[in-house]
């Protein structure tokens, strides 16, 4: 008995614990089985719902209809995890990482999701109801006077041009850009064409997608991320590997792509045959060395030969770019420089690298945050040398989105920015706001502070000075 034990305690507990989710789901099956109810899936919704789960992936996510969820809620995951991205996409108000709480609630209870802050209010009584009533209009009203901006450039009080581009998860989602008054599309996910498949797609599919894209952008660009599958973002095909042990740290994005040489050529064909429809640019991303954007750039180098013998039609100075978002990139930013025609930084996985801490994770949320000092240096070092080398840079992360960071960013030189389509109006409201000097001002003050605490409070303190109505 005792030799069982110890042979039990030497079997690797991160393994069972990686597990824990799938052991709840099993237990609810069972339950449900023996209860005799029937659970109604989500895809097939019939009247208007709150979600509110333990968790909910991506590909769940992506199933949301937003005329049917008008909110969702989960104990587990972080404000930067892909299901809260998925959520801004597809403009459903959402708050993760709650910790406990789904058990406190039945069917049929009124709940109050207050995704600007963070909140989830369970049977509210009769004054907080009123007073969300209010705020809900108040926000309706200042939406409505936003979209009064659509057809204004993004620029400061003294002229100063900003370009500002909305990050897309689906082809149909830029429209939302231009219906705001987007001057592109700064990131275009093209995981959604992977995730709850049971095939990888065509080089047909590839095209159709960004096709589709190009037709609603008219003559404005489009920058094309290749697949960055791994990490909280798996398919159910056997690109991704469910059993390491820390995706975020293993094989996604470029390194899973440069192990699956014909998928990635798959759609570099794509993206070079959709460039001959319009403004389109590549862009690599999670490059972590010289030599991983160097291979990349030379099996673009290969398709295009390929293409070329086929007589295929295609930009052939198709701008290439890749993203910033791991500490070695940006350390490296002047050598990475050389080598491309763009930067994209993003902050998302920029910030969970730099300070050691997961972006899905509720437990060390009090971490991850965009005004860390360590994050505001590195961001720097990469502007700097962009401006140095002459090549473009864009903030392309969740941190562009926010508010409170639209001043830092402008003072520290950032001109183009990159955010989640129904968060363009009121990022544009602020640069409008504002002259340049100020916004200096600002990045200078910050740059002297210590703490992420004090960066964001100062932070929020100057937006609120600027524009309230966006500062809770």
């Amino acid at each position: 008995m005792r030799q069982h034990a110890k042979t039990l305690e030497s079997i690797d507990r991160g393994h069972f614990a990686t597990r824990a989710v799938d052991l709840f789901d099993i237990e609810k099956i069972v339950l449900r089985n023996l209860l005799g109810q029937r659970r109604e899936q989500l895809q097939h919704l019939q009247e208007p719902v709150i979600v509110l789960a333990h968790d909910l992936t991506p590909s769940e996510t992506a199933i949301l209809d937003p005329q049917r969820v008008f909110a969702f809620a989960t104990e587990a995951g972080g404000r930067a995890s892909h299901t809260a991205i998925m959520a801004g996409a597809l403009e459903i108000p959402a708050v993760v990482g709650l910790g406990r709480f789904v058990t406190d609630i039945s069917g049929g209870d009124l709940v109050i999701v207050d995704g600007n802050h963070g909140v989830v209010i369970l049977n509210p009584d009769e004054e907080t109801r009123e007073r969300y009533e209010k705020t809900r209009r108040s926000h309706l009203s200042f939406e409505s006077r936003l979209g009064e901006l659509r057809d204004l450039p993004a620029e400061t009080r003294d002229k100063v041009r900003v370009w500002l581009h909305g990050n897309i998860e689906f082809p149909q989602e830029a429209a939302h850009c231009v219906a705001r008054g987007s001057d592109g599309v700064g990131l275009y996910r093209t995981e959604f064409l992977y995730l709850g498949k049971q095939a990888d797609p065509s080089e047909a599919d590839h095209l159709e997608a960004y096709a589709t894209v190009l037709r609603l952008l008219g003559s404005q660009p489009v920058v094309i991320r290749t697949l960055d599958l791994g990490a909280d973002k798996f398919a159910t095909s056997t690109l991704t590997n469910p059993d390491e042990r820390n995706p975020f740290l293993g094989v996604r994005s470029v390194r899973l792509c440069l192990r699956n040489l014909t998928l990635f050529k798959t759609q570099m064909r794509a993206i070079l045959r959709a460039s001959a429809l319009g403004d389109v640019r590549i862009m690599f991303p999670m490059v972590s060395t010289i030599l991983e954007l160097r291979q990349c750039k030379m099996i673009l180098a290969e398709v295009k030969e390929d293409l070329e013998e086929e007589g295929i039609a295609f930009n052939r100075k198709l701008p290439v770019g890749t993203m910033i978002e791991v500490p070695s990139a940006a350390i490296m930013a002047e050598q990475f420089a050389r080598e491309v025609d763009f930067f994209s930084i993003g902050t998302n996985d920029l910030i969970q690298y730099t300070l050691a801490a997961d972006r899905t994770n509720e437990g060390v949320a009090y971490l991850y945050s965009p005004g860390d000092p360590a994050v505001l240096r590195l961001i720097d070092l990469v502007v700097k040398a962009a401006l140095k080398h002459k090549i473009e840079v864009n903030v392309c992360g969740e941190m562009s989105g926010e508010p409170i960071y639209t001043l830092l960013l402008l003072g520290m030189g950032l001109r183009q920015l990159s955010v989640t389509p129904h968060k363009i109006p009121e990022i544009k409201k602020i640069i409008r706001s504002v002259a340049l000097d100020e916004a200096k001002q600002v990045a200078h003050e910050v740059m002297c502070l210590e703490t992420a605490r004090d960066v964001n409070n100062y932070l929020r303190e100057q937006t609120r000075r600027i524009l309230p109505e966006v500062v809770g």
